[in-house]
């Protein structure tokens, strides 16, 4: 392990008989954007807290230079959370929000203020110092909070469904900030949602979870195209998972053409169409009252549209067919 990374070791979280988190191991590299991703009650967020030191461990240890953390308070931990709802201070000002820590260690004003500033510059709000939280936009609010935790000058920052407050455009806005700030500070981004979309935007590796396990892990990129098993690639999205007689396997819906009717292709009747903008997304129903799902470019649907009720051929590449372990 690099001396840099966070480690989860075995970690493992009871509240009294229920197993929230079930001794998960994970290594955190130091550079990294990892997405902890998965249903509500999958067990991520009780994860992202007992990394930052608001929940004990129940088993297991935390790493983090080296160093077992696991027992540490969380201003100790080398660690900083950034919170779903914010929690900025109405009654201070932006400037004084952002400089709360330096505050609570007894640094003094003009230090603390210093300090602060170069943070807000850092999210770009050095304008907006002065100003008290509720004259501010959600995505303003968000970036003070994200200067807040940054002071401490953590080696990996926690965000808690930081994006889930916001409207889509911002969110989109939001994402791009904070994977440009992650790559400008070189320090490890731990970053909770259920959001598979945002989780593919931002994360160099992304974890999956589910019952309290990590049920797959990796590069995004590997995720998405080779789920390992049929949570993973109906959570994910953008799969089909059908039953074959050699198992089960998951097919991109934009790997699926839509012919008509032949001996080559699998038959099927034509249950939704939904236009999607720059595709058309077409249900099936195939023999075994299995569901498959195409996605086509929308020039090529309506060059040769189907309809609810049409009796279609669906085809695939053997190479685009990913059998599942599990």
């Amino acid at each position: 392990m690099s001396k840099q990374d966070l480690e989860l070791v075995s970690v493992t979280k009871r509240y009294g008989t229920t197993i929230a988190v079930d001794a998960i191991n994970y290594r955190f590299k130091a550079d990294s954007y990892t997405c902890l991703l998965g249903p509500s009650g999958c067990g991520k967020s009780s994860t992202l807290r007992m990394i930052a030191g608001h929940e004990s461990i129940s088993e297991g240890s935390i790493v983090l230079d080296g160093r077992d953390i696991s027992d540490l308070p969380p201003a100790q931990r080398g660690t900083a959370m950034m919170f779903q709802n914010y929690a900025l201070f109405p009654h201070l000002s932006v400037l004084d929000n952002v400089a709360f820590s330096l505050k609570m260690k007894s640094v003094d004003t003009a230090k603390r203020h210093t300090q602060a500033r170069e943070m807000l510059d850092l999210v770009d709000l050095t304008s907006l110092a002065d100003r008290l939280p509720d004259q501010l936009s959600g995505g303003q609010q968000q970036r003070v909070a994200l200067a807040r935790a940054l002071i401490t000058r953590p080696r990996a920052l926690l965000l808690d469904e930081p994006l889930s407050a916001l409207d889509p455009f911002l969110r989109i806005r939001m994402r791009t900030e904070l994977r440009n700030l992650q790559k400008e500070l070189g320090i490890s981004f731990i970053h909770v949602t259920h959001g598979q979309d945002e989780a593919l935007a931002l994360a160099d590796e992304i974890i999956v979870m589910n019952n309290a396990v990590i049920e797959q892990s990796g590069s995004a990129r590997d995720v998405f195209n080779a789920p390992q098993t049929r949570f993973v690639a109906q959570f994910m999205g953008g799969h089909n998972v059908i039953a074959l007689p050699s198992g089960h396997f998951a097919i991109r819906a934009d790997a699926v053409s839509v012919t008509e009717p032949s001996k080559g292709s699998i038959e099927g009747n034509v249950t939704a169409i939904e236009y999607q903008g720059t595709h058309v997304s077409l249900s099936a129903r195939i023999t075994g009252d299995q569901d498959i799902l195409a996605l086509i470019p929308d020039g090529e649907f309506f060059a040769n549209p189907h309809h609810p009720g049409d009796q279609i051929g669906l085809h695939w590449d053997a190479t685009d067919q990913h059998k599942l372990t599990a």
